[in-house]
C-alpha cells in the first residue's frame, strides 16, 4: 500500500501539531498523531447537516463550528435556500488555508459560496456574540466532547458552554454536535440544560462501516420545556440513543 505523504505541517493555537497528508487521491488532516478528518470517510459529517435541517427546515441563519475538509459546510449549504447565511467559525488559519489551496474541491469549494461568512477564531466567541441569532448551531470542532483537539475546547462541552450554545439560538432553534463515539455524561448535561436531548447513531460511510454520533438539543419555549420534564419523571432527565439509520 502506498505510504502517506506529508504535504504541510502547522501548529494549532495551543501548539498541537496539525498535519495535512495525502495517499494517492485520499487526503487527511491529523492532530497530535491522530486522524481528525479524511476525504474517504465523511458521510456522518454530512448527516450532521441533514439531520439538523430536517428538524429545522425553515432555518435561514446557521452557525457551523469547525471547517474540517468542508463536508459539513457543503451539506449545510446544499440544504439551505439562496437567501440563507452561514457563519463558519474555524479556529485554525492553517485549516482554512489548506481548504482553499488543496482540498476544498472535494466538497465543492464551500468557502467560495457567497452565503458563507468566514470567522477565523474560537467558536465560543462567535456564540457569545450571537445571542438568539441562529436557527441552528452545528459543532464539529473535535472528535467528541471528551476527545478534544485542544484542551481549552473542554469549555465548549461543559455546563457553561452548553448554556452559551443554547443562548445563541432563537426559540425553536437546534444545537447539533458531532462525535466519534457515545458520551452519556455529555448527553445528560445537554438534557439538563435544554429539558430534553437525544443522540442519533449515524454511519461514517454511506450505509455501512463505523458508527458516529450526533447529539441534538432544541431550545424549547418555557412551557414546552416544563412539559418535556414532566413527561419523563422517572428518567432523571436521561436521554436515549436513536439507532435508526
Amino acid at each position: 500500500m502506498r505510504a502517506w505523504e506529508v504535504i504541510e505541517r502547522a501548529a494549532a493555537p495551543d501548539g498541537t501539531e496539525l498535519v495535512l497528508a495525502r495517499r494517492g487521491d485520499e487526503w487527511e488532516v491529523g492532530a497530535g498523531g491522530k486522524t481528525l478528518m479524511n476525504t474517504r470517510m465523511h458521510a456522518s459529517e454530512e448527516s450532521l447537516a441533514s439531520v439538523t435541517l430536517k428538524i429545522v427546515p425553515d432555518a435561514r441563519r446557521v452557525l457551523v463550528g469547525g471547517l474540517g475538509l468542508g463536508f459539513t459546510l457543503r451539506a449545510t449549504l446544499d440544504l439551505l435556500p439562496a437567501d440563507a447565511s452561514v457563519v463558519l467559525a474555524e479556529l485554525s488559519p492553517a485549516i482554512v488555508a489548506w481548504n482553499q489551496r488543496y482540498v476544498g474541491h472535494f466538497a465543492g469549494d464551500p468557502l467560495r459560496d457567497p452565503r458563507v461568512e468566514l470567522r477565523v477564531g474560537d467558536v465560543r466567541q462567535r456564540l457569545l456574540e450571537g445571542r438568539g441569532e441562529f436557527d441552528a448551531v452545528l459543532l464539529d470542532v473535535d472528535n467528541g466532547p471528551t476527545a478534544m483537539v485542544q484542551e481549552d475546547n473542554a469549555k465548549l462541552y461543559g455546563d457553561t458552554g452548553i448554556r452559551e450554545c443554547l443562548a445563541s439560538l432563537r426559540t425553536g432553534g437546534l444545537l447539533a454536535v458531532w462525535s466519534a463515539s457515545p458520551d452519556d455524561r455529555y448527553l445528560a448535561r445537554l438534557s439538563n440544560a435544554a429539558g430534553h436531548a437525544e443522540a442519533k447513531i449515524v454511519r461514517a460511510h454511506r450505509g455501512r462501516g463505523v458508527q458516529h454520533v450526533i447529539f441534538l438539543a432544541m431550545k424549547l419555549p418555557p412551557e414546552r420545556r416544563r412539559t418535556e420534564e414532566r413527561r419523563r419523571p422517572d428518567e432523571g432527565r436521561r436521554s436515549r440513543y436513536d439507532r435508526r439509520r
